[in-house]
């Protein structure tokens, strides 16, 4: 069955790119929440309720809730936050894609092959992830995944870790006394400098662009003053000032991508999941297909009419998932405690991106003889080197040689010096390693020494040792 427009999730609509640089440690909890851990991404499911605070404090909380969770084609439809670095950003990478097959890797060594640990990456460049969906290659020997925040980062060009988890102690202090209380640890990321997190709003049309990018706007610029996430009261989760851009989308995110898409417009039914999703009632999935991973969210509710009480688990598709559907939108999921005064939604539509038929160019293996034919030159060459490396080395030890075999001034040698202080009569015999021990001599009776030297050899060849 063909995607239809909607389907397609609103292909060549309008969007708005936002960078977030924080200004200081960010908590986004993980979904069991433990306060020792921390999630790395700032999901779609909590952004949507910081907007709807924050558009509950300009007044249009009403009319906000009308159009995104009380509709069936939601105005507009928020992403992740994903981490960025300079101009590069992150997204988890297409499941269906990643690891890269090997017939989409290009090194000028086969060692690049298999030095890289691709799945240690969790977030990739949009500049790789756009050239793996084009069938464009990726060079294998200028990426390297960063251990600390999972990111794939160039490695011709040093940089540091785009952010890192850390813990930090806080205690409560009695204003009064000044007494303090027992200290807890909490866990937090920090950004390094000219790092921080992006994410994309995806407007249903002009129309609904129109009506929202103002309030939206205006929603995260408030939110960057009051921060996202835990610990607000602290000073946690501002970012300041964000940086809001308006485009297509996606040739916002994937420029080449889009060009390829409008050009043959061969497009599967896969689609890339950059938010959270919970099955709506009117999608199609075919759930044997695809490749994705599930999730369980819960947390606390925060609002006027009570905080603190937990909300309902709810078990949805994470992003970078790969799903094969035709029509695919989502749903806001009620998630209010029992008997609690109004409902509490947890945002579960898809912000994704159908996905093209991606055709990768392999290059033809050579021949087994033009490949033997390589290897023999390069053993040749290897051998060569190895020749000229000790025809130096040789040329170079010459001269000590020739320095050690020049004759020296003649000299008592210290065998006779030794033997003269040995009473005469003591003499040793020659071991089998060719040394002489206890051997003595009297100088003024030469002809008898030799005579004595005679006998002692020839005892030394029939094994036998005088001592």
């Amino acid at each position: 069955m063909a995607a239809d427009p909607v389907a397609c999730n609103f292909k060549m609509s309008s969007a708005l790119l936002i960078r977030l640089r924080p200004s200081g440690p960010w908590r986004s909890g993980p979904g069991e929440g433990a306060r020792d851990r921390v999630d790395s991404l700032y999901r779609s499911d909590r952004l949507y309720s910081a907007v709807c605070h924050s558009l509950d404090c300009l007044g249009q909380l009403e009319e906000w809730l009308d159009a995104s969770a009380g509709s069936a084609q939601p105005a507009a439809v928020l992403s992740s936050l994903f981490p960025f670095q300079g101009d590069t950003l992150f997204a988890p990478p297409p499941e269906t894609v990643w690891p890269p097959a090997p017939s989409s890797l290009r090194s000028p060594s086969p060692v690049f092959l298999t030095r890289v640990r691709w799945r240690a990456a969790k977030f990739v460049p949009l500049s790789v992830i756009d050239a793996l969906l084009t069938g464009a290659p990726v060079h294998a020997d200028q990426w390297i995944a960063d251990a600390d925040s999972g990111c794939l980062l160039r490695r011709d060009r040093p940089q540091s870790s785009p952010f890192r988890h850390a813990v930090r102690s806080h205690a409560a202090v009695d204003r009064i006394s000044g007494a303090s209380f027992e200290s807890q640890k909490l866990a937090c990321v920090e950004f390094e400098p000219g790092a921080g997190l992006w994410g994309v709003v995806v407007f249903a049309g002009r129309e609904a662009a129109a009506r929202w990018r103002a309030p939206l706007e205006s929603a995260f610029r408030l939110l960057g003053d009051s921060g996202f996430g835990g610990h607000r009261s602290s000073g946690w989760g501002q970012a300041p000032d964000p940086e809001i851009i308006a485009g297509d989308w996606p040739a916002l995110l994937l420029p080449r991508l889009a060009r390829v898409s409008a050009s043959n417009g061969h497009l599967s039914p896969l689609h890339w999941l950059l938010s959270l999703y919970s099955p709506g009632a009117a999608d199609d999935v075919d759930w044997t297909e695809g490749k994705y991973s599930l999730l369980v969210r819960g947390g606390r509710v925060e609002s006027r009419a009570g905080s603190g009480a937990l909300k309902k688990p709810v078990r949805m598709v994470s992003e970078g998932s790969v799903l094969s559907a035709s029509r695919i939108l989502g749903r806001a999921v009620n998630v209010a405690p029992e008997d609690f005064p109004h409902p509490v939604y947890r945002a579960g539509f898809a912000l994704a991106l159908q996905l093209p038929v991606i055709q990768v160019l392999e290059t033809p293996a050579p021949p087994a003889e033009e490949e033997a034919s390589e290897k023999s030159e390069i053993l040749a060459e290897a051998l060569a080197s190895a020749e000229a490396e000790a025809a130096r080395l040789e040329t170079e030890a010459q001269p000590e040689a020739q320095q050690q075999a020049e004759p020296e001034p003649v000299a008592e040698p210290p065998e006779a010096a030794a033997a003269a202080e040995v009473p005469s009569g003591e003499r040793g015999a020659e071991q089998p390693g060719g040394a002489i021990v206890g051997e003595s001599e009297a100088p003024a009776e030469i002809e008898s020494i030799a005579r004595e030297s005679e006998s002692g050899a020839d005892k030394a060849e029939e094994g036998e040792h005088e001592v």
